[in-house]
């Protein structure tokens, strides 16, 4: 039986020109952006069909888009603090498992990441410290934690090098250390580069290239406030 378990969404503003930059060459800033949205979309929608506790979409920065995604699925949107972002993943993890026994925390840009594996990650924190996705680049896509496990996490990302090959690794090392159980689930890909585009569902694809051809007001995110990237109101 899972624990009562927050789900946290990691994510910046879907903004052309800011959001998945290294993905412009392969589809352009507009259809780069309205691919960023569209997986954010996704990432809080299998938050909230998991039903298995309070969904925050903590973000970079305040902005009307990212409010709309969270509102749109239940979400309560958060800022990120901390100043990397090993240190930003242990203040979003350590506030909410403040309220609940356990917490997952995800990225906004993997495909792969279900409702269905949510509740395996859920699940598994029943009967571990800690709960990792990993991704074929050699990071994470997900890390869940237990409330005593939050405590510790610290150790386990503080002063890591983040974007390379060697972060699961590391982790694993850090986490013997501190002595901390934890489980792996199915490896899955992040989507960062153009190579990455292989493993997103091609009527995505087909939807926010087309979305893009012809803006109008109803386009997925990738023209309206694209091109103002200042902050807008408060959550």
């Amino acid at each position: 039986m899972s624990l009562p378990t927050a789900v946290i969404v990691f994510a910046k503003p879907p903004l052309a020109w800011q959001a998945k930059t290294r993905l412009i060459p392969a589809l352009g800033a507009y259809a780069a952006a309205a691919l960023a949205a569209r997986m954010l979309d996704h990432a809080l929608a299998q938050a909230a069909a998991t039903q298995l506790g309070p969904i925050s979409l903590y973000a970079t920065a305040r902005h009307a888009t990212l409010r709309d995604a969270a509102g749109r699925h239940g979400a309560i949107c958060k800022l990120q603090r901390g100043r990397d972002l090993g240190a930003r993943m242990v203040a979003a993890l350590a506030r909410e498992t403040n309220t609940v026994q356990a917490a997952l925390l995800l990225g906004s840009d993997i495909p792969a990441l279900n409702a269905a594996l949510l509740l395996e990650a859920a699940d598994a924190l029943g009967k571990t410290d800690c709960v990792f996705v990993p991704t074929i680049d050699g990071g994470f896509a997900l890390v869940g934690c237990t409330r005593g496990a939050a405590l510790r996490m610290e150790a386990v990302f503080a002063g890591q090098i983040w974007s390379t090959p060697h972060v699961m690794r590391e982790v694993r090392v850090r986490l013997s250390q501190q002595g901390l159980r934890w489980d792996e689930l199915t490896t899955v890909s992040d989507v960062d580069m153009p190579a990455d585009l292989a493993h997103v569902p091609a009527h995505w694809l087909r939807d926010v290239r087309r979305s893009c051809t012809k803006p109008t007001p109803d386009s997925v995110m990738c023209i309206a406030r694209a091109r103002n990237a200042e902050p807008c109101g408060d959550f």
